[in-house]
């Protein structure tokens, strides 16, 4: 028996082993070599490096794998690849993953080994690839199913909270760029309720700023413009009243507009932090978890414990949760410039301040499993070795048992690891400005400010045909 607890011990050293030195390593670590092409613009390699990368391989990771797919497919200009994959990973998020095997793998390992199921701004960014890809292959009438499915995700996110007012429950962004499709298709009427709706989250907001976004001017200007253009007389003065501004009718421009998009920056990434709490009995009997400092308490949720959970085997609990860390854009700044005015962009989605918010605001309640899951671990592990302890004073052998706590010990304490996956590819902060065009050829420049207070430019021509047409241009660094 003394040679099976030695190898039970054995065994479960090298399994924690291997587990401690994967779970060094984050997420942004293990797919280091394809993070560093898209950063750098290589899109071929880095298309290479995520068909090579095995963890992208894994069936849980088939999500992550499809975003970022497609997201490479749209910056090379493969748009119809691109949606090929972003169309698979919509249907994947609409069937479902995970299910009740997927929950326990991630009970008894760490959430790192479940599906991935997308954050919530992911899913609304995946609506703005699609639809700039649709546009971009002239395919209208998809552009505007796209443009529908905004609605029906700003719906479903909406009914997760009952606290709307201070949750990600819409995405403001997503419903300006609504209104810029049902506009560009000659819909007045859906474009003025799209761009209405965008206004009223904002609206709703302190200070008219929504997770680190100020109201842009231009969607003021778009909502007026479309009210006007409607024939919407008390819907115009209502919002000129709220918006403080006085609306001057324009004539059109001979050419249109094209409407830039700048993505900059990459997407904070996803790191693995220590907490340590303690489990405590309130006086009342309740049970509540809370760290060194008192600063958190967190209830204890008995819907994972049975009549075997002792308290007396938790003592101090070690978790793990993930934290974002943001990348400093290269670029500082940018203008546009159509040769007779320049243009300056206004911030229309923060990438990094959604990232943090929303993983700040769901921290109680998945804490809260955590510490949950690792008392039930702990008081599992001191019910073995009491077992062991009672066998003893009977006289029989009790080095399986004990073998068997020690081993579970280790393998609780080396497996535990935060879920540090994430989209990387998406953009630190979106911007975007509206520039008139001329019928006929344009010549654009924009101009970008660096790291080194320098200027870069680039110049692009844009076709004036009189209509509104779309750009995304992405440094990604």
């Amino acid at each position: 028996m003394t040679n099976i607890r030695r190898n039970i011990f054995k065994a479960s050293f090298l399994l924690g082993m291997m587990l401690f030195l994967f779970g060094c390593a984050s997420y942004n670590d293990m797919i280091a070599s394809y993070y560093k092409q898209v950063s750098s613009g290589n899109y071929t390699d880095a298309q290479k490096e995520l068909e090579k990368n095995k963890l992208l391989q894994k069936p849980r990771n088939k999500l992550l794998f499809l975003m970022e797919k497609g997201k490479i497919g749209h910056l090379a200009g493969d748009y119809e690849n691109s949606n090929r994959y972003f169309n698979e990973a919509d249907q994947l998020l609409e069937n479902g993953m995970g299910g009740a095997m997927d929950a326990v793998v991630g009970t008894l390992v760490n959430p790192m080994t479940q599906s991935y199921k997308g954050e919530d701004f992911e899913k609304f960014m995946i609506h703005y690839y699609k639809a700039l890809n649709y546009v971009y292959l002239n395919q209208t009438e998809d552009a505007i199913v796209e443009a529908r499915r905004i609605s029906l995700q700003s719906q479903e996110q909406g009914d997760k909270f009952n606290d709307k007012d201070s949750r990600y429950s819409k995405d403001a962004f997503s419903l300006m760029l609504q209104g810029l499709i049902y506009e560009r298709d000659g819909d007045v009427n859906n474009a003025f309720i799209a761009y209405r709706n965008a206004a009223e989250v904002y609206l709703k907001s302190k200070d008219q700023t929504y997770y680190g976004v100020k109201m842009p001017l231009e969607l003021k200007q778009d909502v007026l413009r479309m009210a006007d253009k409607n024939g919407f007389t008390a819907e115009l003065s209502r919002f000129e009243e709220l918006f403080g501004m006085k609306y001057e009718q324009k004539n059109e421009p001979e050419g249109g507009a094209l409407i830039f998009f700048w993505e900059n920056g990459l997407a904070p990434v996803k790191k693995q932090e220590e907490l340590f709490f303690s489990l405590i009995k309130g006086s009342n009997g309740d049970l509540f978890f809370t760290n060194l400092g008192g600063t958190i308490v967190i209830p204890f949720n008995h819907a994972y414990s049975n009549s075997n959970f002792s308290l007396n085997g938790v003592e101090s609990l070690r978790a793990t949760y993930p934290k974002y860390v943001a990348q400093t854009p290269y670029y500082s700044g940018a203008t546009l410039a159509n040769g007779q005015q320049t243009f300056s962009f206004e911030k229309a989605e923060d990438i990094n301040e959604l990232a943090f918010k929303t993983l700040e605001q769901r921290f109680m309640k998945e804490m809260g499993k955590v510490l949950t899951r690792l008392a039930v671990k702990k008081s599992a592990e001191y019910v073995l070795r009491q077992s062991a302890k009672g066998n003893g004073k009977d006289g029989k052998d009790n080095s399986l048992l004990e073998g068997l706590g020690i081993g579970m010990q280790l393998y609780s304490l080396l497996s535990e690891k935060a879920d540090t996956r994430n989209w990387q590819s998406l953009p630190a902060q979106i911007s975007y400005t509206r520039i008139p065009l001329k019928k006929g050829p344009n010549t654009i420049t924009l101009s970008l400010k660096n790291a080194g207070g320098a200027d870069e430019t680039k110049t692009i021509e844009v076709n004036g045909t009189g209509k509104l047409q779309f750009y995304n241009y992405s440094t990604l660094r």
